[in-house]
């Protein structure tokens, strides 16, 4: 997971991708309107196919936890 950073002086310490702008958010709202892989790659050509699987595992990770109903 060492590919998603944090940075509060950027992009509102939302996690990004390796330090860049580019928000965990942007890739999976691409791959949520149902772009392939190859193609948010083509568009963001500063990212690698283990960044799209990091954002994947990031979100995976961050719902995967228990609901403690009252």
């Amino acid at each position: 997971m060492d590919r998603i950073t944090f940075n509060p002086e950027q992009c509102g310490g939302r996690p990004c991708i390796r330090g860049m702008r580019i928000r965990v958010t942007d890739v999976l709202d691409l791959l949520a309107a149902g772009l392939s892989f190859q193609e948010i790659l083509d568009e963001m050509p500063l990212l690698e196919y283990e960044d799209i699987v990091a954002c994947l595992q990031f979100a995976s990770r961050k719902i995967n936890h228990p609901v403690i109903a009252a």
